[in-house]
């Protein structure tokens, strides 16, 4: 997967080096109100670690020496990403951070990939905006249940996305999450239901896309 497109390059962002100090880091963090930073070696091309604002103020409430390098009190020092790194690694890695690090392929730094950046492009997988209706369709996890789910759709209309949940478990009900396109009436949309239960599946849930925006 390319995320260079997606990713906020070092160039545009506020970076602080190692021997910066924790009475400075602070400065610059409530200035740029900005909740944590990344830290760079001093050439600026090893990703360190991230300063939190948090943990800065709770040093300093202890009585902590401000004059100390942010290197004591890095966190995520290996919480990074590979500019060519998969979705899924992706996914997982930034799971629980505000933002992720990303290295270049000779592992210098070269960005971050923001949580809101992220949840965006899957947001723009779901065709949100160019969609019309989101069928909620539930299986036993059959072979070739989702090839038949597909036939019972594209029989009236194009498909514009598919996510499947629910596969953490084996032998429970799967649901398959199906946009269609801009255009689909609700007229259609009937058909399309009916010919779906017709076949012995359920459709839980139908989000109309419409009304969200």
């Amino acid at each position: 997967m390319l995320i260079k497109s997606l990713v906020k390059t070092k160039e545009n962002l506020t970076t602080l080096q190692e021997d910066t100090t924790l009475a400075e880091a602070l400065e610059i963090l409530e200035e740029s109100d900005f909740r944590c930073v990344p830290v760079l070696d001093n050439t600026g091309q090893i990703f360190r670690g991230n300063i939190y604002k948090m943990h800065i103020y709770r040093h300093k409430s202890r009585g902590g020496d401000m004059s100390l390098p942010v290197t004591n009190l890095l966190k995520n020092s290996t919480k990074f990403i590979s500019v060519n790194a998969a979705f899924f690694n992706i996914f997982f890695s930034i799971k629980d951070l505000p933002y992720i690090a990303v290295l270049d392929e000779q592992s210098r730094f070269y960005g971050i990939l923001t949580h809101t950046k992220l949840l965006s492009m899957l947001a723009e997988g779901w065709n949100i905006h160019a969609g019309s209706y989101v069928l909620t369709v539930t299986t036993r996890d059959e072979r070739g249940s989702l090839v038949s789910m597909a036939k019972a759709i594209t029989k009236y209309t194009p498909i514009a996305n598919c996510i499947s949940l629910d596969l953490q478990e084996p032998n429970v009900v799967r649901r398959i999450l199906f946009t269609l396109p801009a255009g689909v009436s609700e007229a259609l949309l009937q058909k399309i239901v009916h010919n779906l239960e017709r076949k012995g599946f359920e459709v839980p849930e139908i989000e109309n896309l419409h009304a969200k925006l």
